[in-house]
């Protein structure tokens, strides 16, 4: 039980930092007017045909920072409960992240699509 909860704790603390440090990249990068080079962003942008024009890049840092941020937190307090070789935590670890960066993201860009579609 008190593996459980000091994942929790790790899950909390990585979180909060992850999002922090993940937070102040894309700002960084939106005042030095490099919008372009945000792959989350440009990824919405080609998969669902969001007009660019429409879209507020300010309002999307927070929902993509919280997105990553959750996921990585989740899969590395996941992987770390696993008691495998690091090998295997590693393989599990890698299809937990490719399955929770597609899904989130085809939820997130989902909701952009209603949102702020093409007309």
């Amino acid at each position: 039980m008190d593996k459980i909860m000091a994942s929790f704790l790790w899950f909390g603390i990585f979180f909060l930092l992850v999002f922090v440090v993940y937070f102040f990249l894309l700002r960084f990068k939106m005042k030095k007017n490099k919008v372009n080079r945000i792959g989350e962003i440009s990824y919405l942008i080609q998969k669902f045909r969001l007009d660019s024009k429409k879209l507020n890049y300010w309002k999307l840092l927070i929902p993509i920072s919280l997105i990553n941020s959750f996921i990585i937190s989740f899969v590395a307090s996941f992987v770390m409960l696993i008691p495998l070789n690091m090998i295997w935590q590693f393989v599990i670890g890698f299809a937990m992240l490719l399955a929770l960066i597609y899904s989130f993201y085809e939820i997130y860009g989902r909701h952009l699509a209603k949102k702020y579609k093409k007309d």
